[in-house]
Formats: structure tokens, C-alpha cells, sequence
């Protein structure tokens, strides 16, 4: 205390405030800065300085008294005077003037990584650069900012002036890359370039860092280098991070989008490059400049040899494939270094060495490998003691392809080795695949370091739609694919161009979670053109683009697919819901994070369900979330082994265990998950046709991919979506019956349907179903009601959801995720006990999804099947399995409606004739229909009013949503044709209808809806357009400009995403011109040239309109569409425009 007590009174005994400096013997030396707290492992004295003398004008330091020496002394801390430094007004103006030189060559970076590659993936960031040679045009930022793969990339300057630059040269381990741009196309601002400076960075030094800070364009934030020696800062396990180089650090608290920032000296230098942070503290992390220079001058050279253009860049580079870290000499002494051998080194290096390189990782497979281990301590290097990264990297950057001798210690034995210096670049990959939306490369040595595998294999940047929906994740290593070992890019290239489209085939890869175990998936081949076909990606140095090319021609495709036993694979082992999924958020705790491109702001707020995995990728492939719910018969009161109730031997041979994955790039109609699992009921199996009952829950859109499991049979077949009912909630899946083979057809069978008479309450009825063993389950219930109107809320991103259905409830059931039959004793079905998704949101917090089960009756499906085989209807024709059919056309009331009690109809003034009438039709519902809204675009909008009372229809009163459905299809035998012969117009209904406390006769209009869905998208520049459909239009509102092109998705790194067009809207207008409808778009947008900026007006689902400008990409971005081809009920996909 007494010691303390002497510090604190040397504020009131000196006459002027300079600065002390502070030095904690016990550890490394550590500047401290006054005025400033330093942030980390650094002390922090506040206020405390030097003091200088005014009569000397601050030339002559006053001696402190031998008091307060001695007080310092037992603190175990030590002075270091620097000279004088004036904070006069002259060094603000100095400050000033280097600012004003600094600002205009600094730049605000929007870059968009169009595809994942190596350690990143697609987006759109924000960061900084800033201009390092001005006459060849050339920006200097972060490696993570330039990216190893593919990006697009503007520059602007302070005066808002925008120009495109391109990758020039990123290097393959240190956080440094280089940006070039045309200097012409700067056209408005006068500017200079900032000189590099790496030799002026100094301990103490104050210094400012001019960038992007927090997406603010130009923050100028003020530090003092702390330290000059930091080891290089680790970001995350599997990404990018620096190594074999020191890093500087200050306290100058930058964030995110301060990537690539300057950071300068008084005299307007670049000491360093500004690179990370460390988000607990204020603690920023430099990059040293020396290799920095090295590679500009090399660029400089080259490009003064180049007549025209840029070539591609060539900067030796050498590597051991081994990572060193910097250890103080007191840990090489424990790590077996000996004594001798310390004072040998510490002789030859200058009096500030304070440790020596020791071998942290080697790489398997490298050249290094087997030769040194980790611990292995550095001694000399091509004869010459080396303690510093920098005489490292300098010695293998100059004998790229020589050997070089080493000499090091382990554990105290000298060992002396020669290893070959490698190319790092032929280690780094310049190439990938896409293939299914999935991006597959070469292993790079970044990975190969930080997932400790041997560099080259074939490695999963991104697996897309094909590898995630067999399970393999992201940063997964193939090793062999229909029975061939992969290993390289070309092998399996060569391996999968052998398959046909739908071809079903193991493929054994690894995870570098789980790396000592294998697994075997089976991945099937797109049977529909959801995806380009496979493409190779190809750096081009000399443009900054890369080059696409198809992997191989169409007609080398056979025509025979691979035969493959499904027992033979080992299934990925994971919780699979029944119904619906929940994709898991992956979340990242590091405390160390890159001071990256700021992200885009709009995107983070925008709703989660809005976001989309590009074609190229991705998203990750989502996690499953929860376990199906299957209860064995055990559990029912049948034990395993015994006899079951009649009814689930007649119905299992019925059931099917239903998988069906969504491809990410043609995520239609608000679904909300890529892959759903449910278990459907044949309800029609002959020679030629196999249909499919099942809920909408498990097939929500007719985009999909489906699998069929028969319980009766241990075989697997792909089915085809042919029909989604408009209201109600089932869908029919067709098969194709010979696919299963004599004896499958024969073991299959179609369940009796029994519509008549309906279920009452207090029947018994079977619930029968699978459990995910394929086992049928069974339980006897009580229909608990028979008839209970669902009332289900509006997701916060439109999506299909239930409505105008009476479905049944029971006393028990299985749980809300078992789905299956509900049948009589005998076996006859009665009802399709389906699931149904919903959205909760309690309090506050975001909305959840759920699902629950209800009874579905047989007669909704029934009256379609009946249809569907027996040709019965005009309307439109579907070939399934080769053979046309003429599919339903369903006339339907396009309002939502929902029952009221007719005590509550009274008290809104209800007469009491229509009170007793419609009890008297409905002596059990005792209700009315009120009107809750009109789908938007309906020929019953505008027509009925929010709150309408249906009393009768054609003078019969109607009580319930059945009473409707048979009014709307009567029209059918009815309806005549109004106005010209052109006009199809399906029909009306005489309504009489109470409103506002009168009764009233009005004409609704009703319409026709085929069972298809939506059956033609549009990508453009990243956006997924297509026809509003009816979640959406059950909102009430569609845009009076035009509202035919509603973006239902976006993807990630796409011109969309870098400019803000997100999903939950309309495109009105491009350029001026109005697009209300897909066609008027395509005409529009087929016109515009690659790299246009495209005007857009949209509308949002809230009404409200805006402007932006979107940049057309058409080489990373074709425009492209997607429609169901209705002669073999397969998607095609069709390139509209590309560069």
C-alpha cells in the first residue's frame, strides 16, 4: 500500500503530464499506454505520466525522486522513458494532414462470395481496402476479404464514386490479398496511394486505423502498437487462420467491416494491415507488411511486362506443410532444449530474442512428414540460426523446389534432416466441381492443417442438395463412391458421370468430428432437373473471374444405372421427424472472431425462413430435429411375437413409410423445411398405377423428391407427386407398380376405402400406422368428435396451412408425430390420420414450429381418386407412368369461413327464423359460417365481406364446410359459360347472407384449381419468382400494379442478396416497365445485358412499395427457369439467358 501510495502522489508533486511507460518483468514486455486502458494480458495505468519541466518547454526531464523509483522497483515494474512527443497543436495538425492524404485512397469494399469454396462460404460482406499503387490500379485488403473462390467485388471511394474491382492475388496463408481496377473508371476523385511502411512499426507507436468500421464508411479509430510479437490470432477450428507469422496488436476497439483497413503512421504510412479483433475486448490484430511489399513488387514487375492486362500473378511460395509457433526460451529449456544450445542462439540473434520456432503440427503427407514432429525445436536452417518467421518464410519462398537442411532438438537430441521445399501454390486449389447445388474440390492445405488430413483428397466445401440428402455434411472427406476408391477431383468426376439420372449408390466418406470411423450413405442421382449439370470452376488470374465449363458432355451419361442391394449401406444415423423438420441454427461461441466484412445489415433482420441455400450450395444441410414418436405394439398392449387386431393385418400391407426431401433451389410456396418424413396408405394399386394418400404435412409441395418404403414389402422406389388438394390436407403420390417386381406387386395392396356412413362420436376405430422399423402399430380409440372445425393461424412466412376443414379427434393416440389410418374392425379405412403443421409463438420470442394429428375422412380422397382413375373429369391431362390421365378440377369458394355458435349469431342480430332453421338443419354443430376473409384474386373477393353470415346456398341452409364443398361441385353439372365463349367462368352461387344486421341475396363467383400447386419457377439473378399462391393470396391483398412475380426465396451470394431484393414480395416494374405476370418478366429481363444495373419496384406483403437497383450477373447468375413437364410428370429445367 505504501508503495501504491508513492505512485499516486506523483500527480500532485510534478508540473506537466507526459507519458510513463510500464513494463511487468514477470511476463513479456508490455507497453502501456496512459490515458488508454489496455485491453487482454496488458496492464492499464490511467492518468499517470511523466512530468517535464515548464521552464524547460518540456526539453528537459525532471528526475523522479529515488522514493518513487524504489516504490516501482517493489512492484516488480520498470520504466521506459521515450523522447518527447509533442501533443500540440502541431501534431493534431499533422494528424490532419496525413488523414486528408490517407481518406481518399481508402475504399469501402462489397464483395459477395458467389459460391463456397475451401473455408468460405457464400455471401455478402462488407469490408475495407485501400489503393497501394494508383498508376497500375491496385487495393490491398485481406485474404478473407479477396476469398480463395469466386467473388464479385465494387470499391467505393469517400465520394460515393463506385467501381468494380477483380482478385488479383490472394495469398494461400497470410492474411494479405490484392485487388485490381481499371484507374480510368475513377473519374471524380483526386487521390493518392498510401506507401508501405513495415519497417516504421514500432512498440509504443500511435498509430490510426482508417476503414470501414462497423459498415459507418469512414471510421478513423486511434491506438498506440502494443506489441509486435503476437502470436497469429485463431478464428475457428475449421476455417481460415493465419500461421507462421507474428501479428501486432493495439487496443483500438475496430469491428466488423474494418477488414483490410490501413493502419498509419503520423506521416500518412501503412505500418500495418488491420485484420482481426478479439470481440471481449477492445484488442485489434495487425498484419505485419514485409512479404506484404515482397508480393506488390512482384506484382508491379509483372504487370510492366504486360502490355495489355493483367496476367496471372506469380509469387514463389514454399512450404514444409509444417506450422511453427514462437515459444520463449523458458518453455524450449523444458521442451529438452539444452543450455549450450540456448546460449548459442541467444549470441547469434539480437539482445531482444526472446524464444525460438518450435514445430506446433505437421501436416500428413507433406514433405515434412515422418521427418519432424511436434516439439521439435529450430535451431539453424540452411546453416544459419533462425528464431523468426520472417528469415522462415523468406528461406522457403527463395528455394521453391530445393531441399534444405534443417537442424533442430527433440527432447535434447540433435537431429539434423533435409526436406524438399514445396510449391504452395500446387497445394492450393484453383478449381471445383458443382454438382446438385454441392461444391467439391481438392483439399486445401489451409483444411488439410486444420482437419489434419493429407492435402489433395476430395474434400466437401459445400454438399448441396444430392450429398446432404444422403446425409453427407459439410467438410466431409470422400473415400469411395459405387464401390471405387476417390482419390482425387478426377476420379470422381470420372465415377459419377457412369451413372444415369436416378441411380441409387453407396458412397463411404469421412467427417474430421468423427475421423477414426467411416460411413457408408447411399446417394441418389437427381432424377429432375432441379440443378445445372455438372460444372467445373476454373481460376482465371488474368480476368479475376472463373471460368465454367460442363464437366462432361450430356451424351456421356449411360443410360443404365448401377444396381445397388439398400442393405449394403450403412444408413446415417440421426433424429428424423415425422412430418416436419426444424432446421438447427449452428451457432459460434469463439471469443476470437475475424474483424470480417460487415454482413449485410438487411439480411440478418430479415425473417429466417425468407433464406435459402444458393445453387451452389447452400445452406449446410439441415439438421433433423426430434424423433419420430413410434410406439411399438408393446406399448398398445400387443406384445412383439402375439397376434394383432384384425385391422392392422389387413391394413399394414397398405402403409408406406414416405421420405421426401425438397431441393433448396426451388423451395416453393413458403415450405418451411428441406425434408419431411410421414407414413401414407395406398389407395389404388394395379398394373399400371400406384397411388399414394398422405398428408400435406409429409408432401407439401409437388417439387419434391419421394421415396417409397413398402411395409409389405422390403423394397425402396421413387414416386412421383401427381395431385395436392387446394383446401384440404392430403396429397396423392403415383408409383410405378412394375418397379417392384412380381412378387412386390403381389404383396402390395390397395386399402379398402369405406367414405360411408361418416364416423360418429363414441365409435371405435383402429389407429393404425408404421414405426420406423417398417413395423405396423395399432390401438383401438373413441372418436371424441367427429366433426371439429380447424381454426389454424397464418404463418409468419405464407405457407400451406389448413382451413374450411372439420376434421376427427380421439380419446388417445400415438402422439403428435405418428400418422397412419383410421380404420374399422374389419379393416376398412374411414379416415387418414394425417399431420398438420402450425406455427406457435409465445410471448416475444420468434415463432415455433409444431405439428398435430387429426383425422382426415376417407370420402375428400375417395371422390378425387375416383376421378383420377376413371378419367371422370375435364380437366387437365397428366401422363403418369406412360399413361395420360385426365386429373381433377376442383370448384371451390375462395374464402376462409369458420363456424359460430348460434347463441353468439343471436347476439349479432340473427333473427330467430334463421336461428331455428339452421338448428334444425344441424341439430348436433349448432352453428353458422361467418365469413373471415377472401383469398386476394378470387372471383368471391370483393364479393363477400370479413364478418358475413352464410345462411343458405341456393336456398338450403348450410351449417358446415361440407355443406359448401357440395354446393361449389353441384355447380359443376349446372354451370353455363357467361359472357364471350373465351371466358371460362366456373360458376356462381346463389348465397343469401346476413351482414351488417340484414339479410341479403347476393352471386359469389367461385373458381376452379387444378391439383398441381405451383408449376413453374424463375430464377432470377438469385431470386426465386413465381405465381403467388394461395397462402399468400389468403392474406387479402395483391398488388393493383401487377402481382404475378412474388419472390418467394433468395439465395446466398447472389446480386440479390449483395443489393437487398429479399422474399415476401412482388416485382411490379423493371426498368419502367410493368411485369404482372412470370412471361411479361422473362420478356423483359431476357433483354438486359450481363452486368446492368437493373432498376426493380416491388411491393411488400404489407403494402408498402420501394426502389432499389440490382446488378445482373449472368456468368455466376444465369437466369433460368423450372416447370413441371406434363407429359411425364418431370421437372425440366431451361436456361433463359447466361454470359
Amino acid at each position: 500500500m505504501r508503495a501504491l501510495h508513492f505512485i499516486c502522489n506523483l500527480h500532485s508533486r510534478l508540473l506537466a503530464v507526459r507519458q510513463l511507460k510500464l513494463v511487468n518483468l514477470s511476463t513479456e514486455k508490455v507497453a502501456i499506454q496512459s490515458k488508454r486502458g489496455l485491453s487482454g494480458d496488458t496492464w492499464a495505468f490511467d492518468r499517470i505520466s511523466w512530468v517535464r519541466s515548464k521552464s524547460d518547454k518540456m526539453n528537459r526531464l525532471q528526475p523522479m525522486k529515488s522514493e518513487s523509483v524504489e516504490a516501482l522497483k517493489s512492484l516488480g515494474l520498470t520504466m521506459e522513458l521515450e523522447p518527447p512527443v509533442f501533443d500540440s497543436a502541431g501534431s493534431a495538425e499533422d494528424w490532419r494532414k496525413a488523414l486528408n492524404r490517407v481518406v481518399p485512397a481508402v475504399v469501402v469494399l462489397r464483395t459477395t462470395a458467389t459460391r463456397a469454396f475451401d473455408t468460405e462460404v457464400a455471401g455478402a460482406s462488407y469490408a475495407t481496402g485501400f489503393v497501394v499503387d494508383k498508376k497500375r490500379g491496385i487495393l490491398l485488403t485481406n485474404r478473407h476479404v479477396v476469398k480463395p473462390g469466386p467473388i464479385v467485388a465494387e470499391a467505393m471511394f469517400v465520394n460515393r464514386e463506385e467501381i468494380s474491382v477483380y482478385p488479383l492475388y490472394r495469398d494461400p496463408v497470410h492474411d494479405f490479398g490484392f485487388l485490381w481496377f481499371d484507374p480510368d473508371t475513377v473519374q471524380f476523385l483526386e487521390y493518392e496511394e498510401i506507401p508501405l511502411a513495415p519497417d516504421a512499426a514500432a512498440v509504443g507507436l500511435e498509430i490510426r486505423v482508417v476503414g470501414n468500421d462497423s459498415g459507418e464508411k469512414v471510421s478513423i479509430l486511434a491506438g498506440t502498437l502494443a506489441r509486435l510479437d503476437r502470436d497469429a490470432p485463431h478464428y475457428k477450428k475449421d476455417g481460415y487462420n493465419d500461421f507462421n507469422t507474428f501479428y501486432m496488436q493495439a487496443a483500438s476497439g475496430t469491428k466488423g467491416g474494418s477488414s483490410g483497413s490501413p493502419v498509419i503512421d503520423i506521416h500518412g504510412r501503412a505500418v500495418a494491415l488491420n485484420a482481426g479483433s478479439k470481440s471481449a475486448s477492445a484488442s485489434a490484430f495487425f498484419l505485419p507488411l514485409e512479404r506484404v511489399v515482397r508480393a506488390l513488387h512482384m506484382l508491379q514487375e509483372q504487370k510492366d511486362k504486360c502490355l495489355k492486362g493483367w496476367e496471372p500473378a506469380v509469387i514463389p511460395r514454399g512450404t514444409f506443410q509444417v506450422t511453427f509457433s514462437h515459444k520463449g526460451f523458458d518453455e524450449t529449456r523444458r521442451l529438452g532444449v539444452k543450455r549450450d544450445t540456448e546460449q548459442m542462439v541467444r549470441k547469434a540473434c539480437p539482445a531482444s530474442e526472446t524464444g525460438m520456432l518450435v514445430v506446433e503440427s505437421v501436416v500428413p503427407g507433406g514433405p515434412a512428414h515422418k521427418q519432424l514432429e511436434p516439439g521439435d525445436v529450430l535451431i539453424r536452417a540452411a546453416g544459419e540460426v533462425l528464431t523468426q518467421f520472417l528469415k522462415y518464410e523468406t528461406l522457403l519462398d527463395d528455394n521453391v523446389g530445393n531441399p534444405v537442411s534443417l537442424e533442430l532438438e527433440r527432447g535434447g537430441t540433435t537431429i539434423n534432416v533435409t526436406i524438399p521445399v514445396q510449391d504452395l501454390h500446387s497445394i492450393t486449389p484453383n478449381m471445383f466441381l458443382e454438382v446438385s447445388g454441392g461444391v467439391i474440390h481438392a483439399l486445401s492445405y489451409q483444411q488439410a492443417r486444420n482437419l489434419h488430413f493429407v492435402c489433395g483428397i476430395v474434400y466437401v466445401a459445400e454438399p448441396g442438395y444430392m450429398l446432404s440428402r444422403a446425409g453427407v455434411p459439410k467438410h466431409a472427406i470422400i473415400k469411395k463412391m459405387a464401390g471405387e476408391d476417390i482419390v482425387n477431383l478426377d476420379k470422381f468426376i470420372s465415377v459419377f458421370f457412369k451413372l444415369s439420372r436416378g441411380a441409387r449408390v453407396p458412397l463411404e466418406f469421412v467427417s474430421h468430428i468423427d475421423r477414426h470411423r467411416s460411413k457408408s450413405v447411399l446417394v441418389t442421382i437427381d432424377r429432375h432437373e432441379w440443378y445445372a449439370p455438372p460444372r467445373i470452376y476454373t481460376r482465371n488470374d488474368a480476368t479475376g473471374l472463373w471460368d465454367i465449363r460442363q464437366a462432361a458432355p450430356s451424351a456421356e451419361v449411360p443410360l443404365i444405372a448401377l444396381k445397388v442391394d439398400p442393405m449394403e449401406a450403412e444408413p446415417v444415423e440421426g433424429p428424423v421427424v415425422d412430418g416436419v423438420n426444424g432446421a438447427i441454427k449452428e451457432g459460434d461461441d469463439s471469443k476470437t472472431v475475424v474483424n470480417d466484412e460487415l454482413q449485410v445489415e438487411a439480411a440478418t433482420k430479415r425473417q429466417k425462413v425468407d433464406k435459402v441455400l444458393p445453387d451452389s450450395i447452400d445452406l449446410p444441410a439441415p439438421t433433423i430435429k426430434g424423433t419420430l414418436d413410434s410406439t411399438s405394439r408393446q406399448g398398445s398392449g400387443i406384445a412383439p411375437g402375439t397376434s394383432s387386431s384384425v385391422a392392422e393385418h389387413v391394413i399394414e400391407p397398405t402403409l408406406v413409410m414416405m421420405e421426401v426431401h425438397i431441393p433448396p433451389s426451388a423451395m416453393l410456396d413458403g415450405v418451411h423445411a428441406q425434408h419431411f418424413f410421414g407414413t401414407g396408405v395406398i389407395v389404388h394399386h394395379s398394373k399400371d398405377l400406384g397411388l399414394v394418400a398422405v398428408d400435406k404435412n409429409t408432401v407439401a409441395i409437388s417439387v419434391s423428391d419421394v421415396m417409397l418404403n413398402f411395409a409389405a414389402f422390403p423394397m425402396e422406389i421413387p414416386g412421383e407427386v401427381v395431385f395436392l388438394h387446394p383446401v384440404h390436407n392430403y396429397a396423392l403420390v403415383a408409383y410405378n407398380p412394375t418397379a417392384l417386381g412380381e412378387v412386390g406387386m403381389a404383396a402390395v395392396q390397395a386399402a379398402v376405402l369405406l367414405p360411408d356412413p361418416p364416423l360418429r362420436r363414441g365409435d371405435f376405430v383402429y389407429l393404425v400406422g408404421l414405426s420406423r422399423s417398417l413395423q405396423a402399430t395399432s390401438r383401438k380409440s373413441t372418436v371424441t368428435n367427429p366433426g371439429a372445425a380447424l381454426n389454424v393461424a397464418a404463418a409468419d412466412c405464407p405457407r400451406y396451412r389448413a382451413m374450411n376443414m372439420e376434421v376427427i379427434e380421439l380419446d388417445t393416440d400415438f402422439g403428435h408425430t405418428f400418422s397412419g389410418v383410421l380404420a374399422d374392425e374389419d379393416g376398412k379405412v374411414q379416415a387418414l390420420w394425417g399431420s398438420f403443421s402450425t406455427q406457435v409463438k409465445y410471448g416475444d420470442s420468434s415463432p415455433e414450429d409444431h405439428q398435430f394429428v387429426r383425422g382426415i375422412p376417407i370420402h375428400a380422397i375417395s371422390e378425387v381418386l375416383d376421378v383420377i382413375v376413371n378419367g371422370l373429369s375435364g380437366g387437365p391431362s397428366l401422363v403418369i407412368n406412360g399413361h395420360e390421365r385426365s386429373m381433377p378440377l376442383m370448384r371451390i369458394l375462395e374464402a376462409e369461413l369458420y363456424p359460430t355458435l348460434l347463441s353468439k349469431a343471436r347476439s349479432f342480430g340473427l333473427s330467430d327464423k334463421w336461428v331455428q332453421a339452421l338448428a334444425e338443419k344441424d341439430s348436433v354443430r349448432r352453428q353458422v359460417l361467418r365469413v373471415k376473409g377472401c383469398l386476394a384474386g378470387s372471383r368471391a373477393h370483393g364479393v363477400l365481406d370479413q364478418g358475413d353470415m352464410l345462411l343458405a346456398i341456393s336456398g338450403q341452409p348450410v351449417t358446415c364446410f361440407r355443406d359448401v364443398e357440395i354446393a361449389c361441385e353441384a355447380t359443376k353439372r349446372n354451370s353455363t359459360d357467361v359472357g364471350n365463349s373465351n371466358e371460362q367462368t366456373p360458376g356462381t352461387l346463389d348465397v343469401t347472407l346476413f351482414r351488417q344486421g340484414r339479410e341479403i341475396n347476393i352471386e359469389v363467383g367461385i373458381d376452379d384449381r387444378d391439383g398441381f400447386g405451383t408449376t413453374r419457377m424463375v430464377n432470377w439473378a438469385g431470386c426465386v419468382l413465381q405465381e403467388p399462391h394461395a397462402a399468400v393470396r389468403a392474406l387479402g391483398f395483391l398488388p393493383q400494379q401487377g402481382h404475378g412475380v412474388y419472390v418467394a426465396r433468395w439465395c446466398h451470394g447472389s446480386p440479390v442478396h449483395r443489393y437487398g431484393l429479399y422474399a415476401l414480395q412482388w416485382i411490379v416494374e423493371v426498368n419502367g416497365k410493368p411485369t404482372p405476370n412470370l412471361q411479361d418478366f422473362v420478356d423483359v429481363t431476357q433483354g438486359l445485358e450481363h452486368g446492368a444495373f437493373v432498376r426493380v419496384k416491388t411491393v411488400h406483403l404489407n403494402g408498402k412499395p420501394r426502389v432499389l437497383t440490382v446488378k445482373q450477373d449472368l456468368h455466376y447468375w444465369p437466369t433460368w427457369e423450372l416447370r413441371l413437364d406434363p407429359t411425364s410428370a418431370m421437372w425440366r429445367r431451361h436456361v433463359i439467358k447466361a454470359h
